[in-house]
Formats: structure tokens, sequence, C-alpha cells
């Protein structure tokens, strides 16, 4: 399982989404959470499952890639389907057995919410962490962040900090994955027994896990220390990003995407 988390994890490659200028694919991303977020129709939703596919294709991953980091989280789905299908009520009845009763609003629901986090997940991760690299997206958040320096706000900082925390999470990932395995080897079992059971299992895999955690952060620290690291002020790029005129289409057709969305939210007959 921990093997199929891919979050924050670079995959280099050559597509018109690696190529795009990092800045203006963050202001898509916006422009695109906001598009998924606001989609409350079948016909909107089943647009934006569209676009998603589309940014996947365009993306060059591969699609068992993408499966691979839907798959951590088929619980979060199924329980979101379950809830919506079973327990939220309407005026239509589909099914009814006793005191089952399914509902044509419930099931509705359900595509919608369940579409709607996929949609989330997969374009956040195709959009951001799996085309962008560290230094791009570090570079990216400083730059559309830098008008907030004049108010003293820490911007170079805060995006070290994010960038750091995305680049650690694979870094984590396999520290677990190798600390189950030892235990194992030792004689642990964390797959039988009750919750309490399983629950006071973990704390022979979280405390070795923090303590690699500290570490890894205290070397990192020095590390920086030693090539005398002070910050964003006075530093100077080997890389400049540009946009190009590829970027600015992209980011036109995103905006005009998000706004037939609200069109189609806003028309009654398509409800």
């Amino acid at each position: 399982m921990l093997k199929d988390i891919t979050l924050g994890q670079f995959f280099p490659g050559n597509s018109l989404l690696h190529k795009t200028d990092p800045r203006i694919k963050l202001i898509i991303l916006t422009v695109y959470l906001i598009m998924v977020l606001a989609a409350n129709t079948l016909v909107s939703i089943a647009a934006i499952a569209m676009i998603t596919f589309v940014l996947v294709l365009v993306s060059g991953i591969n699609l068992k890639i993408i499966a691979k980091s839907l798959k951590p989280l088929l619980f979060i789905l199924i329980f979101t389907a379950v809830i919506n299908v079973f327990f939220m009520k309407g005026d239509n009845i589909l099914f009814e057995w006793y005191f089952i009763k399914i509902y044509k609003e419930g099931l509705m629901n359900a595509v919608l919410m369940i579409t709607r986090l996929i949609s989330l997940i997969t374009g956040t991760s195709v959009l951001l962490t799996y085309t962008t690299s560290p230094l791009e997206l570090t570079d990216a958040i400083e730059r559309l962040f830098s008008p907030l320096k004049k108010i003293k706000v820490p911007v170079h900082e805060f995006a070290m900090m994010m960038t750091i925390a995305l680049r650690f999470i694979p870094t984590l990932i396999e520290e677990t994955d190798k600390i189950i395995s030892a235990q194992k080897a030792r004689g642990a079992d964390f797959e039988t027994g009750g919750l309490l059971k399983r629950a006071k299992a973990l704390i022979p895999i979280l405390i070795p896990l923090f303590v690699s955690a500290f570490r890894r952060a205290d070397e990192l620290a020095e590390a920086m220390e030693c090539r005398c690291y002070k910050g964003g002020e006075g530093r100077t790029k080997m890389k400049q990003m540009k946009s190009h005129p590829a970027d600015y289409v992209f980011l036109l057709v995103m905006i005009g995407l998000c706004v037939a969305v609200y069109f189609i939210n806003s028309a009654d007959f398509l409800i």
C-alpha cells in the first residue's frame, strides 16, 4: 500500500505540461480547482472528468501511475459513495427494500462527489507534482508571491518549506516501508487482531520513523549551513523562467472552460 502512494514524486518528461512555465501552471491549477469545486451538475462534472482525462493524456504520465495514486484512496471513495447513496434522502425513490431506500438524488450526489474527488487528486498531481520539479516549484511559488515581500512576508522561506515537505514525502514513505519490513522480520504482526491491537502495533513503526525524520531534518539543516545558505536575499537563479505564447493560450483555454462550467451550472434545464 505504501508503494502505491505517489504524492510528491516528479516524473521527468517532454510533454506540453512539462514545458509549461511553472508560474502559469500554478495559476492554471488555481483555475482548475475553482472549476472542479464549482461543478454541481452531472453535465458539468462529466465535462470536468473529460478535461482531467485530456490533461492526463497531454502530460504523458502513464495511466497505471494515475491508477496507482488513487488506490490508497479507494476506501474513502467507497465510504463517500455509501454515505451518499444510502443516507441521503430525496423525492425520487429508485429502490426500496424494507428500511433500505435509495433515492435518485443520493445516487447523483454520490457520482458527483466521487468524480470530484478523483478529478481533484488526479488534476492536482498532473498539473503540479508529477510534471514540475521541486526546484521549479520553489522558484514559481517565490515569484508569484514576491509582492508580499513588501509587507515583510518570508516568501522564499515559505516556498522552500513547501517544496522540502513535498520532496520528503516519498523519502518518508520509503523509510516507513523499510521499518515495516524490518519489524516483520523480527516477528511483528500488523494485520491480525482488533483495532486497538493494530494501533499498538504501530508504535514500533512510528517511533523509529519520527527519529529518522528528525535526523534527516537535522542533516539537511547542517548541509544548508555548511553551504552558507541564508535564504533568498541576494541569490541569483541559474535558470531563468520564461513564459511562451503557448502557456498563455493554455491559461486562456482553462479560464474559458471554467466560465463554461459556471454557465452550465446556472442553466436550470441541465440540473
